[in-house]
This record gives C-alpha cells, structure tokens and sequence, in this order.
C-alpha cells in the first residue's frame, strides 16, 4: 500500500510546486474518492479536524514551518513509479483533473462544508483547537452518496 507521502509526491510531480495548504487538501481528496470509488483507501494515515481543513499529521510534519513546497521535499521517499495501481492513478488523476486547479482557501472552505470534517468538529468552535480523526468509513460514506 502506498503511504501518504508517495500520494503527496504523486501530487506534487504531476501540478508542480504548490502551498502546503493545498497540498493537504488535495492528498484528503485523493484518499477520500478513493474511498468512494474503489472502496479501499489509498494510504492507512488518518486525517485530523484541523481548524483550516483536513490535515495529515505525518504530512504536515514533512512540510512543518515551509509555505510552499515542490516533490523534492520527498527526496528520502520512493520513486512514485510502480507505487500505485491503475485504479490508484486514475483516482488520484481524477480528483486533480477537478481539484487540481482550485485555490487552497477554495477547498479549504469546501471542506468546511462537508459531512466528514464537520463530524469529525462537533462541539469545537470555528477556529479552535481539534485533533479528532475524520474516519475513513464517514469519508467513504459522504463521498460515496455523492457518486
């Protein structure tokens, strides 16, 4: 199974340099439709609530402290070749076809909107603290509804 890394790398070599925010959002996306649509994550590290959208622990503290990174920050990563299966490339193509090309508060905000994060927040106040995961069966279940 591919790790969250190779998914950012993967993100990353194909739409080029990018701020971090966008980056988490992309990989969310990429894990969620790949949720929805071959019901099998693509990665096991969770997402938490963050104040500003889902984040990936492990892949916020990669990028920790930078604004903008490029796939050389994974340099110490596999090489993304022979990483992901034919359905993981064509999920992970498909949401950056959509996605790809949207501003990083654009799909933060979208995330706002949306069951998983919202669940995963219940009872924080906008803006605060939270480190609650949003669970992969409430991102396969909203993402799956929307097919």
């Amino acid at each position: 199974m591919a790790r969250v890394f190779d998914v950012a790398k993967y993100i990353l070599h194909k739409k080029g340099p990018m701020t971090t925010m966008k980056l988490e959002k992309l990989t969310y996306y990429c894990q969620a439709w790949s949720l929805a649509w071959d019901d099998v994550p693509l990665f096991d590290e969770e997402f938490e609530a963050w104040a500003n959208g889902p984040v990936c622990p492990q892949l916020f503290e990669k990028h920790r402290g930078l604004f903008v990174v490029d796939e050389d920050i994974f340099t110490d990563s596999r090489s993304i070749q022979n990483v992901f299966s034919e359905d993981e490339l064509e999920t992970m193509d498909n949401v950056l076809e959509y996605y790809g090309d949207k501003e990083p508060q654009w799909l933060s905000e979208l995330t706002h909107k949306e069951a998983p994060w919202k669940i995963a927040r219940a009872g924080c106040a906008p803006g605060a603290y939270c480190n609650e995961v949003i669970t992969k069966e409430s991102m396969q279940s909203y993402y799956g509804g929307l097919q």
